[in-house]
């Protein structure tokens, strides 16, 4: 008996819309439907191949290596599941020794396997809770920062700022609010400022132009009072009538992007090397020339 039921439909295969009369009708037609199970089933072969693959290259190195006595610095770390420079770590602390045999360190694996036949008692460091013992009244920070009294509750919530109550006045931990003022504190390298009504004179910009334009090039801005001013230097190499200069400094996430590195590579090659580094703000910056140099391609004469 022919189904009452008619569905409106998509064909999964073509797209072309048709009259379905069961609910588990997906295609409009035997052939579509026959295409549409060949292609989920390549699919499904695809997927199965791709994993059995990735399954051999995860296994691949540790098959090499083990029925091997000694081992490489590369094959423990890799035995272990870990980096290089954690194996190092190792070796300086003296968990761990090795054997110099020509250009290579060479460890027994049963030196590391009787490494976990001794296990120490694992214990989870506990941070000790400081208390908090200097405050700033409401009037100090709307003093101080320049901002309104409202702002400052909407902001503390926001940012989870410790607060306390105190004969009827409301006290702020000082060393949160200096933090949270000091992130938004514009760059000390910034010293050249645009007041809004410099740029439009300057540019003949109105104030959605420029707002739109700051925010597409991330101008640096700082706010003094009630007054904006956007970095004088960023506004000129966005608008193209100044050359930006060449950064001198790496972040960490720059540099391992560059060099195909891991974090913990990266810093055993600054240390090892002594590439100079500083810290800005939340920011580790390295030297840029010197690790060009570092990694940059040998010359051979």
């Amino acid at each position: 008996m022919k189904s009452r039921i008619e569905i409106k439909r998509i064909c999964a295969w073509c797209g072309k819309e048709f009259i379905a009369y069961k609910t588990t009708t997906n295609c409009c037609s035997h052939k579509c439907g026959n295409a549409l199970y060949k292609k989920r089933k390549r699919d499904a072969a695809i997927i199965a191949n791709n994993n059995l693959t990735e399954k051999i290259v995860t296994e691949k190195p540790i098959e090499k290596i083990k029925d091997k006595p000694f081992l490489t610095i590369t094959e423990t770390a890799i035995y272990l599941g870990v980096t290089r420079p954690t194996i190092y770590g190792y070796l300086k602390r003296g968990n761990l020794k090795a054997t110099r045999i020509g250009t290579k360190f060479l460890l027994s694996k049963d030196d590391i396997n009787n490494m976990f036949n001794h296990p120490a008692d694992f214990k989870l460091p506990l941070k000790e809770k400081q208390a908090i013992t200097e405050f700033y009244t409401t009037a100090e920070i709307i003093e101080k920062f320049n901002v309104s009294e409202s702002w400052i509750f909407v902001m503390a919530k926001k940012n989870k700022i410790p607060k306390t109550f105190n004969r009827g006045k409301t006290y702020w931990s000082k060393k949160h609010v200096d933090a949270y003022f000091s992130s938004k504190a514009p760059d000390a390298d910034i010293t050249e400022w645009y007041s809004v009504q410099e740029v439009q004179d300057k540019f003949q910009m109105s104030l959605n132009a420029i707002y739109s334009f700051v925010y597409k090039n991330a101008i640096p801005k700082k706010k003094v009072g009630i007054t904006v001013y956007y970095s004088k230097k960023h506004f000129d190499i966005a608008k193209g009538i100044r050359q930006a200069e060449e950064p001198k400094y790496y972040t960490v996430r720059e540099a391992m992007e560059k060099f195909k590195i891991t974090r913990d590579q990266l810093y055993h090659y600054t240390k090892y090397h002594q590439i100079p580094k500083i810290k800005k703000g939340k920011y580790t910056l390295i030297s840029k020339a010197e690790l060009d140099n570092l990694f940059e391609d040998p010359i051979i004469e």
